[in-house]
């Protein structure tokens, strides 16, 4: 017995299994509070050795994708009667944290990285799932002791679709990054591998191809850029095979009419991201709704300029005409706009990128956002 409080995280993805913001923000926050509190990790997937890992039961095998969620919520609340405290990130994992709350009487803290609400076009992913990982979602955070927001757009958007939820349990807590592993990479092997020309610049854009992201846009702002300018796209994991083909339309017709464009679909490893976000001229980000925005962060502490969507919580991490441009979400005419006044003046993006490095390691370290945590742990505790 350590005598620290015993805290239970419920998530669906952990290293090795990460393909969102949400697991990375579980990643470190799990790293950084293990010092503050007794911290048991319950995420789902394969079995690993540093978390207990819950699969969905294998009779809902052929079964719509949020009922094998759920199969797997009720095996995390199962798990964590040990815990003093339970908190779940995401959907995938809410209903786990609410159970638990219920059946074994403690506090639940649930961290909402997107809006099951705002977020609509999963119906196109989920079916009738949608309709049950937003009930999921809502039941949750209607009781939940607290609900952390990842910012203050975010802490809006929840007040807003869930006003059952009264505005003292909504705490802002911002997403942050480890600035250490993300920083300026002088390397150019990875660019030289993909064929990447140092002498032209490129704007980058690294997430999921999914309704959020607002890759159509990007792919349509880029048409009308420099005609020197790269793209380079770190985009995978379509949510269906409609995004994918027209993604894949507008990149074969980009081909048609430029060179220097360039699509990596597959999840390349960290320290490659790294570098080539170092060499980019600017990462876009033309997210059509975004809470924070983790790969705003990562992008900005590699030193980069960054020009996206004035949506959600983007303007609390990218300060409009300092360490980036912001523009009106879902135009690609003021994107491609805003592209090319940093693609065309290589030293104001350079001087936006150091910037926004020096904003990141100021306001974002993942140390003070741990220790936040811990702090509301202890007072629900307390409260409780």
């Amino acid at each position: 017995m350590t005598g620290k409080l015993r805290v239970a995280l419920l998530t669906r993805e952990y290293p090795p299994e990460v393909y969102g913001g949400a697991g990375v923000h579980v990643t470190y926050l799990a790293r950084e509070l293990g010092p503050l509190v007794d911290v048991t990790v319950h995420c789902q997937g394969a079995d690993r050795p540093d978390a207990v890992a819950h699969r969905p039961w294998d009779l809902l095998a052929s079964a719509n994708a949020a009922l094998q969620v759920v199969s797997a919520d009720l095996s995390m609340a199962a798990a964590a009667g040990a815990a003093q405290l339970v908190h779940s990130h995401t959907w995938y994992a809410n209903l786990g944290g609410h159970l638990a709350s219920m059946l074994y009487g403690i506090p639940h803290v649930m961290t909402m990285h997107s809006l099951e609400a705002l977020r609509p076009w999963k119906a196109e992913q989920l079916g009738g799932g949608y309709q049950v990982s937003t009930w999921c979602e809502r039941t949750s955070a209607a009781s939940a002791a607290a609900v952390v927001a990842v910012s203050d757009g975010m802490r809006a958007d929840i007040l807003s679709a869930y006003p059952e939820i009264s505005p003292e349990r909504v705490r802002v807590i911002r997403n942050g990054i480890d600035t250490d592993e993300y920083r300026p990479d002088p390397g150019t092997g990875v660019l030289e591998r993909y064929g990447i020309d140092r002498t032209r610049p490129y704007v980058i854009f690294v997430g999921r191809i999914t309704r959020q992201k607002g890759v159509p846009v990007l792919l349509r702002a880029a048409s009308g850029l420099i005609p020197e300018a790269q793209l380079v796209l770190l985009a995978g994991a379509a949510d269906t095979p409609e995004q994918l083909a027209e993604v894949t339309e507008l990149v074969d017709g980009l081909r048609a009419t430029r060179t220097g464009v360039f699509w990596i679909p597959e999840m390349l490893p960290k320290p490659e991201v790294i570098q080539l976000l170092t060499h980019a001229t600017v990462f876009a980000i033309p997210s059509v709704y975004e809470p924070l925005g983790i790969v705003n962060l990562e992008a900005m502490a590699c030193g980069t300029a960054v020009a996206g969507s004035r949506t959600g919580g983007i303007p609390e991490v990218v300060a409009d005409g300092e360490t980036g441009l912001l523009v009106p979400p879902g135009e690609p005419g003021p994107l491609a706009e805003a592209l090319n006044v940093l693609l065309r003046d290589p030293g104001r993006a350079r001087a936006m990128g150091e910037a926004g490095r020096k904003r990141v390691v100021a306001e974002f370290g993942w140390p003070a956002i741990a220790a936040q945590t811990a702090d509301l742990y202890a007072e629900l505790v307390r409260g409780g």
